[in-house]
């Protein structure tokens, strides 16, 4: 983890990124590759895993696939993270079956672990997660669990924008996730608050309903250059404080994440190493 900064986007495969940011017919299998040497981007954020907790091996060829320098970082599955506090659900949840998706998530992990590529893990709440003893004993658990690693949590409540939750996570070195999203009345504000070694910055688009919207089309949104600006300047606040950086665009739609995540680099005075600029 030498590098200081790391941009790159949230998840790297997508259909619709053909003919826009992949060449038009590149098969799925050698989107990672191309991402990471073609592109030139050092980090990754996977989101599928928020779905499904995949089998090991698909991590271990993840790692084989990318440069030597190359860093992950993976989001936690919504058992750990979401349907336990999913206020829908009338009865308690299961506690014996959530422990056991936390060792399911880590057997996962462990390839990128022993390769060296695992940057961070993250793990974020959803805005019905409020702050309460048993919602920062339940952080506690999962930090004991995952001790081996850099953890970064991420709100989307603003209930949790407080000194005291910042202080919280400080003291039990957990990486606050910073996040840049609509200005919508429940959603955390763009800080740049960092309390561990690591700063971790999300950027999920301004889509202006992103609550009505379908996923699919939440996360559709392209930063200009003004906005991107704004976000540079909370971005260099939280490098200055970290001795690493995670930045992470994930307004993936129609390659937007890509583009803007590219021109972010080039704001903060970053080259993208591709590989043929290597030799």
């Amino acid at each position: 983890m030498e590098k200081k900064v790391r941009i790159g986007t949230s998840g790297f495969s997508f259909a619709d990124w053909k003919g826009v940011i992949y060449p038009d017919r590149i098969p799925d299998y050698k989107m990672l590759e191309f991402y990471s040497k073609d592109l030139g981007f050092d980090a990754v954020e996977i989101n599928s895993t928020y779905y499904r907790i995949p089998e090991a091996k698909r991590f271990e060829l993840m790692a084989k696939k990318t440069p030597a320098d190359f860093l992950f970082t993976v989001k936690a599955f919504k058992g750990i993270t979401h349907d336990p506090f999913d206020n829908r659900i009338e009865e308690k949840p299961d506690i014996s079956q959530i422990e056991g998706y936390f060792k399911q998530f880590k057997e996962s992990i462990m390839p990128l672990k022993s390769s060296g590529k695992l940057g961070a893990l993250l793990f974020q709440f959803p805005v019905f997660f409020y702050p309460s003893a048993a919602a920062t004993d339940y952080i506690l658990k999962i930090r004991d669990f995952f001790s081996e690693f850099s953890v970064a949590v991420e709100f989307r409540n603003i209930a949790w924008a407080s000194k005291k939750n910042y202080e919280f996570l400080k003291k039990n070195n957990l990486a606050f996730c910073a996040v840049d999203e609509p200005e919508l009345p429940r959603l955390m504000p763009l800080k740049d608050i960092v309390t561990s070694n690591i700063s971790y910055l999300r950027c999920h688009g301004r889509n202006p309903n992103w609550f009505n919207a379908p996923v699919s089309e939440r996360y559709n949104y392209n930063y200009s250059e003004k906005e991107l600006k704004e976000i540079e300047k909370i971005a260099r606040s939280m490098i200055e404080k970290a001795e690493v950086s995670f930045i992470f665009f994930n307004n993936c739609h129609a390659g937007h994440a890509a583009k803007n995540a590219m021109k972010f680099a080039e704001l903060l005075g970053i080259k993208l190493q591709k590989e043929k600029d290597l030799f």
